[in-house]
């Protein structure tokens, strides 16, 4: 026997074991049995430490724990040269043991996240005037009022507003042959950002007018309101502010250990505090390029259609962002992985009551299945009740425990 086969036997053989050593175990304070010499006419090759260690004894014995080292039989339980161990179908039954073909299966992983609805930012307008007048009328005149591209917010009354406008008529109507007198109207009005519709009017024949409708820019609603009617205007003092509502800003902040699972487009889950169970799908359109230092989050943006305007800013929410290859992945089962802290090991169903222990390559966690990056195939069987095989001497006594035969406890 090989020292390889030793070793990768020797885990395999408490799984093997443990259905007569359990009993032991449990009745290792009690005065020491005399072990058979053999089973079914089987004879013993040799006795195995019960801890699992690379310790054999050619009589019986115990260990420093009082625990009868484990009779191996010839032609059963014994690694060969691959490194396979085969296990009788009788203890193989009696253990349990279950398994899974491994398979290709999309994994993805939510990272959960705390944010907050926040307004698009390319969604807003400021509404100002480039000159000077005062508010005759005011049409919006509360924050919160539903507006419409092109509807009327206020009407404006600006003799300066009038100058320009006559200006660019008599340029018009003009027969002198001074060059480029209608274009310096023109572009005079277009730097007062005069709408369009008012200079089509007047290139028409309209007559100048003293006063000005002053139109929405942006579907949406007023969030902010500085104006008041009568009030007198200067150059570019903010009139209104404007929202378009019908897409929101979720904004999370995912911990600095979870990001680097992020990626823009992936969809996220969100719920509210206000609408419960009723939650919101939306994408990951942006990641900050900062680190909050207090709290060692980063920042994640998230877009949501808000036709209804359900969502209002500020609403505290709750985000899980399925992060992960949407792909098929070769994947094993969470409960297939034995992990000793040094390595990872499954345990391969070969048929015929054969297994081999086979170290992997395995990434992070998703829902109940690790993706496998190197160390098994597509098809091939693994163990999926074999976490008793821990080295661990604390876990595996506990182990040994479970496996007790009723009658022994």
């Amino acid at each position: 026997m090989t020292a390889r086969a030793l070793l990768l036997g020797t885990a395999v053989a408490v799984l093997a074991a443990s259905g007569g050593a359990a009993g032991t175990f449990l009745l290792m304070s009690g005065p020491m049995p005399a072990p058979a010499a053999s089973t079914g006419g089987k004879k013993i090759l040799y006795y195995r430490n019960p801890m699992g260690l690379p310790d054999t004894s050619p009589v019986p014995k115990q260990d420093s724990m009082g625990m009868d080292y484990i009779p191996v039989y010839e032609g059963e339980d014994q690694p060969d040269d691959s490194g396979t161990v085969k296990i009788s179908p009788e203890r193989i039954q009696r253990l349990g043991v279950r398994t899974e073909i491994v398979e290709r299966r999309p994994l993805t992983r939510p990272v959960r996240a705390t944010g907050t609805v926040q307004f698009d930012e390319r969604r807003q307008a400021i509404v100002a005037l480039l000159f000077e007048g005062w508010i005759e009328t005011l049409v919006a005149s509360a924050t919160g009022d539903p507006v419409k591209r092109g509807e009327p917010l206020a009407t404006i009354y600006s003799p300066a507003l009038l100058l320009a406008e006559q200006d660019y008529v008599l340029a018009r109507r003009s027969t002198s042959a001074v060059a480029g007198l209608e274009v310096t109207a023109l572009q005079r009005l277009r730097v007062m950002r005069v709408p369009e519709a008012e200079i089509e009017r007047l290139r028409r024949g309209g007559e100048p007018r003293i006063t000005l409708t002053l139109p929405a820019p942006i579907d949406g609603v007023v969030i902010e309101k500085p104006a008041i009617q009568g009030m007198r205007i200067t150059t570019g003092e903010p009139l209104f502010k404007l929202v378009d509502l019908s897409a929101v800003w979720v904004v999370a902040d995912v911990p600095e250990t979870e990001v680097a699972d992020i990626r823009v487009g992936q969809m996220a889950a969100i719920t509210t505090t206000a609408y419960g169970d009723s939650g919101f799908t939306g994408t990951v359109n942006y990641i900050y390029p900062s680190v909050a230092r207090e709290t060692r989050t980063v920042r994640v943006r998230i877009e949501i259609a808000n036709p209804e305007e359900r969502l209002k800013a500020d609403m505290l929410a709750s985000v899980a962002i399925a992060t992960g290859d949407s792909a098929p992945q070769l994947a094993v089962p969470e409960s297939a992985v034995i992990d000793d802290g040094t390595r990872r090991v499954v345990l391969i169903d070969k048929g015929d009551g054969r297994f081999e222990p086979r170290t992997v390559t395995i990434g992070r966690k998703a829902g109940a299945y690790y993706p496998v990056l190197e160390g098994v195939s597509d098809g091939e069987r693994v163990v999926v009740s074999a976490t008793f095989l821990i080295d661990s001497e604390s876990n595996l006594r506990a182990a040994l425990k479970t496996f007790t035969p009723p009658e022994a406890q």
